[in-house]
């Protein structure tokens, strides 16, 4: 059985993974837009996102849009196979206890 992936695990940052996993190869989501998703505060998403970036599962995109400052997240190679990972371990779970 695969092990949880303990930085995935957690409930906002799981949130956050599977909705950058949904995107298209190499495409951005806006702050604005996961947070949304996430139902998550500014401060709690920044947090959970800095977790995410550390361990090389995200990328995060500061720029302009016109003279106004925005921030993009996308997954990584990396992050979109350990999501992958710990999508097997949850379905195993489950599986199991079927």
């Amino acid at each position: 059985m695969n092990a949880p992936d303990e930085i995935i695990h957690q409930s906002v940052r799981l949130r956050i993974m599977s909705a950058l996993n949904a995107l298209p190869r190499k495409e951005l989501l806006e702050f604005v837009r996961l947070k949304t998703i996430t139902e998550a505060t500014d401060g709690n998403l920044g947090a959970h996102l800095t977790t995410l970036e550390k361990a090389g599962y995200i990328k995060i995109v500061k720029d302009f849009a016109g003279k106004k400052p925005r921030t993009r997240v996308g997954i990584t190679a990396p992050g979109q196979q350990a999501f992958q990972n710990h999508v097997s371990y949850l379905r195993e779970l489950l599986e199991r206890s079927v």
